[in-house]
């Protein structure tokens, strides 16, 4: 299956980008061993993949604005969509050698009025170490490869698979999120925490996860995989059951039969 021009630029851009990372993770064997550690190396890695994905992006869509992990905001033709870019998500798994961790991109609309941004129309996640691409555009479905991706059509909760993300150091709410695990927790067949929110979703939208919850993100962590979800045929929305284009401060998303219950335990959980 030949891939849409747009995501045959963003999947460029990653891959470029997902290689170097790959080839940089083969020396965080080494580096774990010396004095001086691997976290300057790990910002740096970063730092390359993100300008490696800019100069890729900016050379097709010039007159695109960025948002970026790294770099931060980048201006570009308030008329025309926008980068959202994570070089590298799950940077702590890359820092200590485990195998998962991602390149996230999208596209992100201007809103018609002018008043902001709207809809994420592309969305491309790419897990370097395992090759897999998965992308989604818009009314056409989510895929891995040329394979069309559903969410899982489990409608048990005790047969449901969870995914999430923990609060730490720094980070999060630890009693709001212990409140939601003691919710759920005792419903389902299991909770995962893997490290990389793009890749929890994308799993979603795999059918690998039934579910998936977490807070205190970024716009650039969930924006490819909320747009994932949905084109997969799943629900995503905050802890009030809300539904926006990208899902960040909150992310609640399951598969059409699982989101409403879900949704009513973490409303009573944290009263919202």
């Amino acid at each position: 299956m030949a891939l849409p021009g747009l995501i045959r630029v963003m999947e460029r851009a990653a891959r470029k980008a997902g290689g170097r990372l790959r080839r940089d993770f083969g020396e965080i064997e080494h580096l774990q061993v010396s004095r001086k550690g691997p976290s300057d190396f790990v910002s740096k890695a970063d730092r390359i993949a993100e300008r490696t994905i800019y100069d890729e992006l900016l050379h097709a869509r010039p007159d695109w604005g960025f948002v970026m992990e790294e770099a931060g905001t980048i201006e570009g033709d308030p008329t025309k969509p926008r980068w959202v870019v994570d070089p590298l998500d799950g940077t702590s798994n890359f820092l200590h050698g485990i195998p998962h961790f991602a390149v996230s991109i999208a596209a992100q609309e201007p809103k018609l009025d002018g008043s902001g941004w709207g809809e994420v129309t592309a969305g491309v996640v790419y897990q370097p170490i395992t090759d897999e691409t998965y992308w989604a555009e818009k009314s056409r479905g989510a895929w891995l490869h040329d394979g069309r991706l559903r969410v899982s059509s489990r409608s048990r909760l005790s047969d449901a698979l969870i995914g999430t993300g923990i609060p730490y150091g720094g980070h999060g709410d630890f009693a709001e999120w212990g409140r939601i695990f003691a919710a759920i927790g005792p419903q389902v067949a299991g909770i995962r925490r893997y490290g990389a929110a793009s890749l929890d979703l994308a799993w979603l939208a795999a059918g690998r996860f039934d579910g998936f919850w977490e807070s205190d993100l970024a716009d650039w962590d969930t924006a490819a995989g909320c747009l994932l979800v949905r084109e997969a045929g799943g629900f995503v929305s905050d802890y009030r059951g809300r539904s926006q284009p990208i899902h960040a401060k909150q992310v609640l998303a399951a598969n059409d039969s699982l989101h409403s219950r879900l949704h009513k335990l973490l409303a009573g959980a944290l009263k919202v």
